[in-house]
């Protein structure tokens, strides 16, 4: 598993109780997906309403950047939305998104995070 990749895991309901088998997107960094047991991941949601707001992005898939994804439809990522997730509980990788995106998605990250960019991790 590595940063970018599409995955379709139990998101668990905020009341409790089993979830429902949606798309998220693996945001932690690719040494501690190697390290760790565990992964940060962001929800995907096919929920467009707020896809505007500068804490989402927006995934096209029949762009070139979205169809590389393998999600079904328009849906956005949800940066504010994060979960820490077993990796064992990954039922698959469905798709991987570019780093044209993944810039994207770090500065719905830091937004959603109030965070200030200081440059590339040296």
């Amino acid at each position: 598993m590595r940063r970018g990749d599409v995955v379709i895991l139990e998101f668990p309901f905020v009341q409790g109780g089993r979830g429902k088998n949606r798309p998220a997107l693996v945001v932690q960094n690719d040494r501690d997906n190697g390290r760790l047991t565990n992964t940060i991941v962001a929800m995907i949601s096919g929920n467009l309403r707020h896809a505007a707001e500068v804490t989402q992005l927006l995934v096209e898939p029949r762009t070139t950047s979205g169809k590389a994804s393998g999600l079904h439809g328009p849906s956005v990522v949800k940066c504010g939305n994060l979960f820490t997730v077993a990796q064992q509980d990954v039922m698959r990788v469905i798709g991987h998104l570019p780093d044209d995106l993944m810039i994207k998605v770090d500065e719905c990250l830091l937004a959603a995070l109030a965070l200030r960019s200081t440059g590339p991790a040296g």
